[in-house]
């Protein structure tokens, strides 16, 4: 007798549904990519305790016929591939087909959709059809997915808490936003609205409409081309940043994807102008051709694989940073508007509470936007937009506006905790961290230095010998020409153990065994994957804070004109090489809202 079987089929969707359908979240991502393949301009997300209760989508895109609308939930319908080819040039968000057999093996569904003049109306519970009928003749299609998980109580028992499921959806929602501009979106749980973009086409207000005034007013136009791809979008200054890469949005023809090597790329560019553990918003959207990339290697279809990989990560590397550099990046310190208290309306994401519940008064304020002026202006925000292009197989930029000052003059005018110089000119003041500052300025000698081939050396009266385990020797053995190449004079002293009897003059004073051994631990660490570019930005840091101004350390007059001055000579002023601000500013304005003079005209 045959021991191998066909499947059932609803036994195939339901382990179809341990891939597509992993929380509510994903429901929902199936349901809205369909609605947005449609040709949908305006959907809307309903969702009744996160979605663990009820989920409905509506959208008003072609909508379906009776047939379709029964036959979209067989396991591998769909209107979009016909043959083998065309997973080649997909065009589309969805292709497999596979999503709504599983959602519907799994949950409770009622689908509402009409194409002319005449509604359908198909209810399925648990993968079986219950009741096919006419429908309301609205033009595009409802559908309201509840109970999910009803029939799997395992996948029931370890769905995540309400808030997580909440945030997840939001958090995808978002995404989706930024990925389809033009389209309308809404989305709401217990009929409290979430978010809600008009559709303009303008990715400026979809931003402003998820992180705000004060984001939206501090991201920075992209653009840049090779002969493979095109990229567009917008990227944070370095002073807006997260905790977390979750905010740095990848968008390849329309589809949001998740990929590991381009969030690199841009942490990577954003190197030495904030802090290593922190990570800025962005919004890089890809256009490439369809055969240049692949999206059918995961259910989800957000992992997908590239051809010339390495001409993307370049170009997205070129592009942030030409976008971030040559500008005044000196963060102003604002002073908002205060506003009256209001009450704070909270939601309970309990099972059966949808009622509002009013919180304690909290302390409200709002950005700050001066008068006639207006982030939606145009799609650049008025400032500076470098493009990248390819020419003659180098990049080249091309400045689209006038560019703005770099870094302004500024003249000290005191210390204060020996650690702050107070700088001044006509349009404010200056708050400088002056061990940050001189940290910046150490950083850039020692990279130029260390770049150079004739490096001075200086000898050791005392030569300094190191001990190393077994290990540490046979690594360090296979890699001396590294240092070697930096104008050391090293060689093996006894078991385990080198003796240094030369070091590069541009080693601090006094701490001349300390940065040898650290150095050489740097050597040993990074000899699987060495990178000289790497290394050489590791002890430029490393030097850079051993040579700084100590903080309570007062200087003269002369001294801060000087540090300044060398601090606009730096290719980047703005920032210490582990990412915090050089310096503040206050304008004029500020400073007088400050201390009440903003509302009168003469004050003695």
């Amino acid at each position: 007798m045959a021991v191998i079987k066909v499947m059932d089929e609803l036994l195939a969707n339901k382990i179809a549904a341990g891939e597509v359908v992993e929380r509510c979240a994903s429901v929902v991502k199936e349901l809205v990519e369909n609605s947005i393949d449609a040709g949908s301009t305006e959907i809307k997300v309903e969702l009744e305790d996160a979605g663990t209760r009820q989920i409905k989508v509506i959208d008003n895109g072609k909508g379906m016929d009776k047939e379709d609308a029964i036959l979209a939930f067989s396991r591998h319908a769909t209107s979009k591939i016909d043959d083998e080819d065309d997973l080649y040039r997909l065009t589309t968000l969805g292709f497999r087909g596979e999503a709504l057999a599983s959602i519907a093996a799994v949950s409770k569904v009622d689908l509402k959709t009409c194409m002319k003049d005449i509604g359908t109306h198909v209810v399925i519970n648990g993968g079986k059809i219950i009741e096919t009928g006419l429908g309301d003749a609205r033009k595009g299609t409802t559908i309201t997915v509840s109970e999910l998980f009803y029939n799997t109580p395992a996948r029931l028992k370890h769905m995540k808490s309400l808030y997580t499921e909440l945030a997840s959806i939001t958090d995808y929602i978002n995404k989706l936003a930024l990925s389809q501009p033009k389209i309308r979106f809404t989305l709401q749980n217990n009929d409290n609205v979430i978010l809600k973009t008009d559709g303009s086409g303008n990715i400026l207000k979809v931003i402003q409409s998820i992180y705000g005034t004060d984001v939206a007013r501090k991201m920075v136009p992209i653009k840049g081309e090779n002969p493979d791809y095109e990229i567009s979008g917008y990227v944070s200054l370095p002073e807006v940043h997260r905790s977390s890469r979750n905010n740095m949005v990848t968008i390849v023809n329309g589809r949001v994807v998740r990929n590991m090597d381009i969030n690199r790329i841009i942490n990577d560019a954003y190197h030495s102008y904030k802090p290593d553990n922190r990570y800025p918003i962005t919004v890089i959207n890809i256009t490439v051709d369809p055969s240049v990339i692949d999206v059918n290697i995961h259910p989800t279809k957000m992992d997908i694989k590239f051809s010339k990989m390495d001409t993307l990560l370049e170009l997205i590397k070129m592009v942030v940073r030409a976008a971030i550099t040559d500008r005044n990046l000196i963060p102003e310190v604002s002073v908002r508007k205060e506003k009256p208290k209001r009450e704070e309306l909270r939601f309970d994401l309990e099972r059966h509470g949808n009622k509002p519940i009013i919180k304690e008064e909290i302390e409200f304020e709002e950005p700050v936007i001066p008068v006639n002026e207006s982030i939606y202006e145009d799609e650049n925000n008025g400032n500076i937009v470098h493009e990248v292009v390819m020419e003659n197989d180098n990049y080249k930029i091309n400045t689209k506006e006038e560019e703005k000052e770099f870094m302004p003059e500024m003249y000290p005018v005191g210390l204060v905790h020996g650690t702050y110089i107070i700088a001044q000119n006509e349009k404010g003041m200056y708050i400088i961290d002056q061990h940050a500052a001189k940290e910046r300025c150490n950083y850039e000698r020692f990279k130029e230095t260390m770049g150079k081939p004739n490096i001075a050396s200086t000898p050791l009266l005392f030569p300094i010998t190191i001990e190393l385990s077994n290990e540490e020797f046979i690594i360090l053995k296979e890699n001396m020409h590294i240092l070697e190449n930096l104008k050391f004079k090293i060689e093996e002293f006894g078991i385990n153990s080198v003796i240094i009897k030369e070091h590069p003059a541009w080693l601090p004073k006094g701490f001349e065994e300390e940065s040898i051994r650290k150095i050489i631990e740097i050597v040993i660490h990074t000899q699987k994957d060495f990178n000289i570019e790497k290394f050489n930005e590791k002890i430029a840091t490393m030097m850079s804070c051993k040579h700084a101004i100590k903080a309570n350390t007062n200087i003269t007059l002369e001294e801060m004109e000087a540090l300044i001055t060398d601090l606009r000579n730096c290719k980047n002023p703005y920032n210490c090489p582990h990412g915090r601000p050089t310096m503040i500013y206050y304008s004029n304005y500020d400073l007088e809202k400050l201390f009440k003079r903003s509302g009168f005209d003469t004050i003695k």
